[in-house]
């Protein structure tokens, strides 16, 4: 079984039969070998799928963050910049689709070209991310682990630019989507630093 794609070209006009294109018509590409590619149906689906895995991801830390965010979370000292809290829930949902339709981005790319292991291996690098990032909320709120929290964004800094890295040969637009992303969990680190700071083994 070939786990990549080739395309040859079938003469339509003179009955079929893979040939070399010349000029004129009749003549049509068609995929040979590998999985075929995915539907209109398919793609729509995969990218609901996409938008909804890091969304969830997002309720699930909801969950946990709003109860700490009226009590203990207020009782700490901010650090400087640090925004209002009615602005975080807006920029993560904003984040979390442009990161779903990055990831959508590369997948219809490599399925349309054929899957294989190497070229699947960015979309690996995003699913790292996300679960990483899923870490955070029940460490830093859940647990009221300030420390902690802190010892989850580094390692999703490095995963996040990495995976813009990962994304940008296959798709400049995917790159592009998750920088204002990466961006976000730079300043989330330097807010998390800042607390722990300002609030030693709190």
């Amino acid at each position: 079984m070939t786990t990549g794609s080739r395309f040859a070209f079938i003469d339509e006009s003179h009955g079929g039969g893979p040939g070399r294109p010349e000029r004129g018509r009749g003549w049509r590409r068609i995929r040979v070998g590998g999985s075929p590619p995915p539907t209109r149906q398919a793609e729509w689906a995969a990218l609901l799928g996409f938008v909804l895995l890091p969304l969830l991801a997002g309720v699930s830390a909801a969950i946990v963050t709003v109860p700490s965010v009226h009590s203990w979370y207020r009782t700490l000292k901010m650090p400087p910049g640090t925004p209002p809290g009615w602005l975080f829930g807006p920029v993560w949902t904003v984040l979390y689709i442009s990161m779903g339709v990055a990831a959508w981005l590369v997948w219809r790319r490599v399925a349309r070209i054929g899957a294989t292991p190497a070229r699947l291996r960015p979309l690996r690098i995003w699913g790292w991310q996300v679960g990483v990032n899923a870490l955070w909320s029940p460490a830093f709120f859940g647990l009221h682990g300030v420390e902690l929290g802190l010892l989850i964004l580094v390692p999703l800094v490095a995963l996040v630019g990495w995976t813009v890295q990962a994304f940008r040969p296959v798709s400049t637009v995917a790159a592009w989507l998750l920088v204002p992303y990466f961006g976000w969990v730079c300043y989330a680190t330097y807010l998390n630093a800042g607390l722990a700071v300002l609030n030693p083994l709190r």
